[in-house]
């Protein structure tokens, strides 16, 4: 058995010259590619993993229970789903390795189908592939339901890298199209809780967990959460899944045999982060603040700012709609600026770029002021 091919090489690799390119620039580079988090880790989740510092034995693979406890107030609380079973909650050492290793963990493999977005974060089609099977892109449940080779249906809202949110009534459509050839609907929400504009609800990002769309069973259905993002922890690897307890158990199973166990101090900074609302909502007006002098600057430099309801990017094309993905991606480079390509997430992405809001306040205001002086 020979190894799964994915590229020649790894994607981001190919900002080699673009970078070499913006480096030109006498004010350095301001790098919006990635969505890595810049700002300093809360002090109360710092002072939680110093606190847990003594950690001799092994953690288990299901966490604490005192962490499925926080897992679950935190769903009530932030995310509207109420009554979640503790024994459907699993820590994972960040979410993207629980992402690529679902539909193995699933036991799919050649025959077997797996949905991902038309533009998306890449690891959900190549997790289908290290697990063997066919990969089918769809944005609409019409084009998939009612095939029964479809096991795994992954969701991302909000979306990296579009930033677009689904309704909880297009959520709902998935979850019953899943249901009736009995496929497992996973969705990645690690961005829920840094929303902007409100078209789908007044209420917040919806969740695939909570009775609006699950319809009071969340039996076959998973999601997928990140504290990267909202607690600036991207460094410690702390993220969970959740959702059927019956798939949750199945899972723990394979990850204890795997040794798949999160550190005992990031387990009880993760129980701090999750019962402190503060620190989320200081971050998300730091966001708030860079992502408004962003729009108004890519919109005067001549750029439409689509979709980005929510999380940590801007989903950016010229307003004229000349060139794709590459060519804005000079344009930018030619201003100091490295952006992430649409090319990355899919023939449907070409057209666009990603533009990260995860910089230092300083290079926020320097990548604002070359885009308004561009046009």
């Amino acid at each position: 058995m020979g190894f799964v091919q994915l590229t020649d090489a790894y994607p981001w690799d190919a900002l080699a010259p673009y970078l070499e390119r913006a480096g030109r620039h006498p004010d350095g580079v301001v790098d919006l590619s990635i969505g890595t988090p810049v700002d300093p880790t809360p002090q109360v989740v710092q002072d939680a993993l110093r606190a847990a510092a003594d950690a001799p034995g092994y953690p288990t693979a299901h966490g604490t229970p005192a962490l499925r406890a926080a897992v679950v107030d935190w769903f009530a609380r932030c995310r509207g789903v109420t009554g979640l079973d503790p024994a459907g909650v699993l820590p994972t050492v960040g979410s993207k390795e629980f992402v690529a290793a679902l539909p193995s963990l699933l036991g799919l493999g050649p025959g077997d189908k797996v949905v991902v977005p038309s533009a998306a974060y890449p690891t959900y089609d190549v997790g289908a592939r290290l697990a063997g099977a066919e990969v089918v892109v769809a944005d609409d449940a019409a084009a998939w339901a009612g095939d029964a080779a479809v096991r795994l249906v992954w969701v991302n809202s909000p979306s990296n890298p579009t930033g677009e949110v689904l309704g909880a009534e297009r959520l709902r459509a998935v979850v019953r199209a899943a249901r009736e050839i009995g496929a497992v609907v996973a969705s990645d929400e690690c961005y829920a809780q840094l929303p902007w504009v409100s078209p789908w609800t007044d209420d917040g990002v919806p969740c695939l967990l909570q009775d609006s769309v699950a319809e009071g069973d969340r039996s076959g259905l998973l999601v997928v959460y990140s504290l990267s993002k909202q607690s600036n922890v991207a460094g410690y690897r702390a993220a969970f899944a959740a959702g059927d307890p019956d798939l949750i158990g199945r899972i723990l199973l394979l990850r204890r045999h795997m040794g798949m166990m999160i550190p005992a101090p990031v387990q009880a900074a993760m129980i701090a982060a999750l019962g402190d609302d503060a620190h989320v909502d200081a971050q998300r007006e730091t966001y708030r603040a860079r992502r408004e002098l962003l729009v108004s600057a890519l919109t005067t430099a001549g750029y439409a700012v689509d979709h980005s309801e929510a999380g940590l990017y801007l989903w950016v094309r010229p307003v004229d709609g000349v060139g794709d993905c590459w060519s804005t991606l000079g344009d930018l480079a030619d201003a100091g600026i490295i952006a992430g390509p649409g090319a990355f997430y899919g023939e449907a992405a070409t057209s666009h770029v990603r533009i990260a809001l995860t910089a230092t306040d300083e290079r926020i205001r320097a990548a604002a002021e070359r885009l308004s002086s561009m046009r």
